[in-house]
């Protein structure tokens, strides 16, 4: 899965030369020993899902979002194509040289197959990356110059950005936590070890109310009374907004509009979402 394809390369080196010419604390915080909240901006690019927001651009299975921060510009995931998700960069305006972190939620294919690519771009960034992923592909990044941290437990990976560390459910998968003004962003990418479990996690490791979860569900299949159950569930937890995509499902995304009403963000490829 993850081995360099010579024909794929081949093609998507003909793309890359367009496209790209032009100290973590590893304390986890408690509640008691909350931080300022240093985020006064915040913009979530979905630069790669198969949900169209914007037909504009080109839609694939996967999940890839730019989080812009006034101290960091953040890649999460990097969707399944890399030649998607270049030109995906370019119709949105988005420099990949202009990224310094890489956070990888899981190892499947259609969340890291892009990351290849862009680091042909940049290889001047950090990769978050789960302990857990095969030592090959760790070998390929690292061999890229890049700087490779893995990811264990939950912790702080810079002033008011966290990992929930690797949860487990069946996949080992790590979501990013951002402080804002506002309440917690979580971002996920297939939620794998269930989206209300990650939100337990994000609340017990800041301390503060989480004000927008956005990403993949993992909900496509579910059945309506378990799609309600965690849409009650996440209710009760006190989350405020929620964007469902990837691979949430329809179902899922029309009972979480009926259960959040106007705090229910249409979310797919193209959509920015700005937290002010």
């Amino acid at each position: 899965m993850f081995g360099l394809r010579l024909i794929w390369l081949g093609m998507a080196a003909m793309f890359l030369l367009s496209a790209c010419a032009g100290k973590q604390t590893e304390v986890e915080l408690a509640p008691a020993e909350q931080k300022e909240r240093p985020v006064a901006r915040m913009t979530i690019t979905i630069v790669y899902d198969n949900n169209y927001y914007d037909s504009r651009f080109s839609l694939a299975r996967g999940f890839c979002c730019l989080v812009k921060l006034p101290q960091k510009t953040i890649l999460f995931d990097t969707g399944g194509d890399g030649t998607i998700l270049l030109h995906n960069m370019v119709k949105l305006g988005i420099d990949p040289k202009e990224i310094d972190t890489v956070v990888l939620s899981h190892v499947h294919g259609d969340h890291v197959g892009g990351l290849t690519s862009f680091l042909k771009c940049n290889s001047n960034v950090t990769v978050y990356m789960p302990v857990s992923f095969p030592q090959g592909l760790k070998d390929e990044v690292t061999n890229t110059g890049v700087k490779l941290e893995e990811v264990d437990k939950a912790r702080e990976l810079f002033d008011g950005a966290f990992t929930t560390g690797e949860l487990d459910g069946g996949i080992k998968e790590q979501s990013l936590v951002l402080m804002t003004p506002k309440g917690l962003v979580v971002i996920t990418g297939c939620a794998h070890p269930g989206i209300v479990n990650i939100a337990k996690k994000a609340k017990e490791l800041t301390g503060e109310k989480i004000y927008l979860m956005v990403g993949g569900f993992h909900l496509g299949g579910a059945f309506s009374s378990q799609i309600s159950y965690v849409a009650e569930s996440l209710l009760q937890l006190g989350v405020g907004k929620v964007a469902p995509c990837h691979c949430s499902g329809e179902r899922a995304r029309r009972l979480f509009s009926d259960y959040f009403g106007d705090d229910y963000v249409d979310c797919g490829v193209g959509k920015e979402i700005v937290i002010e």
